[in-house]
């Protein structure tokens, strides 16, 4: 297909087409998530060639990704899926490259000296991130998925607001009368777990309640981490009735400690958990099978992959900064704290 076809598809001057798969801030949200949505649905790409010599730019756009639990994180594959859909329709390509742990720094400073992209996403931040110096230091376009301690208007980034997510799902258990509630973490130092931490934290002080030290736990966010935590604590002498964790993979394991020690989800054991909504792993049913504090991370690589083009085709008018507030989903995981 071409531009002037899918204009006439979507009675769209092709000028405004045009502006709108190149992220042009004049072309108002609604039209330009038309004219994306368009474009995927029926194979439209730009020539990239031909844009590459016109505009002078790589056309393409990195993901940094270093050899640790992001190669095989399925959240980091359903982020990629979400932005390569942003890119094909924007006439983008994608490089990842993988480096080792302390390759990083030198992965970003080859980027940008031989201009191989046009500008990265990056992902995970820490409390404090490193790499916001680096990229701001090499001129190199950047937007992180995740933010941290800096103040808010510091660098271009898309987040949901993990805090006020945690609140929501504790104040949710605390209301079904659970005291003893277990928080199973994602990877400690990262600023999304120290957020989720702050939020379960503030609705449990609100209360009177302090979190018990025995019952909070850091790891990666797998299965058999959720599974062994999970089985610890309930066979210890003081077991929660709830589980709070991070991700669907982690309550899948709760989930299993739960099942062998023969108690019931959601009568003897309650578990919410934050659903990225993986294609995948869908939390289905009817109702779903976990109570989830629910946001896409699909849609949000769509959105971050948009916001970085337009901040590369417009520095100065594009938006910078997103916070998304997140959905709750009631399911079969969660009752009343047993008597």
């Amino acid at each position: 297909m071409k531009l002037k076809e899918l204009s006439r598809l979507l009675d769209l001057s092709a000028t405004t087409v045009s502006r709108a798969l190149n992220g042009y801030p004049e072309v108002n949200a609604e039209t330009r998530a038309r004219v994306l949505a368009a474009a995927r649905r029926h194979g439209y790409a730009p020539n990239q060639m031909a844009r590459r010599l016109a505009t002078g730019k790589a056309m393409t756009i990195g993901h940094v990704v270093s050899i640790s639990q992001e190669v095989i994180n399925p959240i980091f594959a359903e982020f990629i899926h979400g932005a390569g859909e942003t890119y094909s329709a924007l006439g983008y390509d994608m490089l990842v490259p993988i480096v080792p742990v302390d390759g990083e720094a030198a992965a970003y400073e080859a980027l940008a000296r031989h201009r191989k992209v046009d500008g990265v996403i990056v992902h995970g931040p820490l409390q404090h991130e490193p790499r916001v110096d680096l990229l701001q230091r090499l001129g190199l376009p950047f937007l992180m998925h995740g933010r941290d301690d800096r103040p808010e208007d510091a660098y271009p980034w898309l987040d949901i607001n993990n805090r006020r997510a945690f609140v929501q799902a504790t104040e949710l258990l605390l209301d079904l009368g659970h005291q003893r509630i277990a928080l199973l973490n994602g990877p400690p130092g990262q600023s999304f777990v120290l957020r989720r931490r702050s939020g379960f934290e503030e609705a449990l002080a609100a209360r009177g309640l302090a979190p018990d030290p025995r019952l909070m736990r850091n790891g990666e966010m797998t299965e058999p981490y959720g599974h062994a935590a999970a089985r610890e604590m309930l066979l210890g002498p003081e077991p929660p009735t709830a589980f709070l964790v991070s991700a669907t993979t982690i309550a899948l394991g709760v989930l299993r400690a739960v099942r062998e020690l023969d108690l019931e989800p959601g009568r003897d054991v309650s578990i919410v958990t934050h659903d990225d909504q993986l294609a995948y792993l869908a939390n289905d049913g009817e109702p779903p099978l976990f109570t989830a504090t629910t946001s896409s991370i699909r849609a949000a690589g769509r959105r971050a992959a948009e916001m970085l083009v337009a901040l590369i085709d417009d520095p100065a008018g594009a938006p910078r900064q997103e916070l998304w507030e997140v959905g709750i989903t009631l399911g079969r995981s969660t009752g009343p704290a047993p008597g």
